[in-house]
């Protein structure tokens, strides 16, 4: 197949067509997908999650800086929200990374979120895959600007970085559950700030908490200063580009990388079966004009949500073609 062969190659204008394709949900797109899959796997995927304002695309920007000073390919994806009024999106994020355009050893792109939750695109598995096919190294996926619970991430990458910010309100929403849970490594941006101590102490709370044994892998806390001081903020950088390497190093000696493949391709099934099950099913009710008429059901009293749910689903068991 041209197009794999292509992308195999690093084509990027290839890589853009399919990732495009597979954001407006065109077929073809997913029949690229079947054919690259089994070259998928080689490059490290590194997710980065924060809530929006903590900088996470200012620190990629010099992330990437910092591997390619060592020879290393980058993929960069980036996903912004979308407007839940006019279904637009900004895909603002790729003005902080301007500097890498020009390089061919650094491909990014900005998805939008089109609805879907947990802070990324409903694309992004399978657009982790192309760069993953196209030769890049790393890969690095920065969410949308999110709260807690925002942490679908999980399922793609295997290292996670949090981004926080001291100064954001009550720090002690650093040991609720959600989103600190999910962290690799720790990063508090702008620590030149007023609070970062306490926000410091906060994160050492919840991480004693958790009861870490001797050999597990507990999450580093880094602290980065302002860009405005280069010299300082180059060094903290190349601090965090060393650790994320050593995260992986540590994957990989313990036998965990599997672990987090697994986990990554047990949530492409749900979401495959989810589309070829469900979504035709749903289609189809649209279609028909059914779902209208069980809407109307539903609000004359004469039946509930769940019922007409299990009606549907027991009649598609029985016959998938009904």
């Amino acid at each position: 197949m041209e197009k794999v062969k292509k992308i195999r190659e690093g084509d990027v204008r290839t890589a853009t067509r399919v990732i495009r394709n597979l954001e407006d949900n065109i077929p073809e797109a997913k029949t690229t997908i079947k054919h690259i899959f089994p070259y998928t796997g080689k490059a490290h995927v590194i997710g980065v999650t924060g809530s929006p304002g903590a900088g996470k695309s200012t620190l990629i920007d010099s992330i990437i800086a910092s591997y390619r000073e060592k020879g290393k390919t980058v993929g960069v994806l980036l996903v912004d929200p979308t407007s839940p009024f006019t279904g637009g999106a900004i895909l603002g994020d790729r003005i902080r990374l301007q500097r890498h355009t020009e390089d061919p050893g650094v491909f990014v792109r900005s998805l939008a979120t089109r609805g879907a939750l947990g802070g990324l695109s409903k694309a992004v598995g399978d657009a982790i895959h192309v760069l993953d096919v196209m030769g890049k190294d790393v890969v690095i996926v920065e969410t949308v600007g999110t709260g807690q619970q925002e942490v679908e991430i999980i399922n793609h990458a295997h290292t996670v970085i949090v981004v926080l910010i001291p100064g954001m309100g009550d720090e002690i929403q650093a040991i609720k559950a959600g989103i600190m849970e999910i962290a690799d490594v720790f990063i508090i941006n702008k620590a030149d700030r007023e609070g970062t101590g306490k926000l410091y102490r906060d994160i050492m709370m919840m991480l004693d908490m958790a009861g870490f044994s001797k050999n597990d892998w507990r999450p580093p806390i880094l602290r980065v200063e302002s860009i405005f001081v280069p010299e300082t903020f180059k060094e903290k950088v190349k601090e965090v580009s060393e650790t994320i390497q050593r995260h992986y190093d540590y994957l990989l000696e313990r036998g965990l990388l599997g672990n987090r493949v697994r986990r990554k391709t047990l949530h492409e099934l749900n979401e495959a079966l989810r589309a070829c099950i469900l979504e035709p099913i749903l289609n189809r009710l649209v279609a028909d004009g059914e779902l209208e008429r069980m809407a109307d059901r539903c609000l004359k009293k004469e039946t509930d949500p769940y019922s007409c749910a299990e009606e549907v689903a027991a009649r598609c068991l029985k016959d998938p073609a009904a």
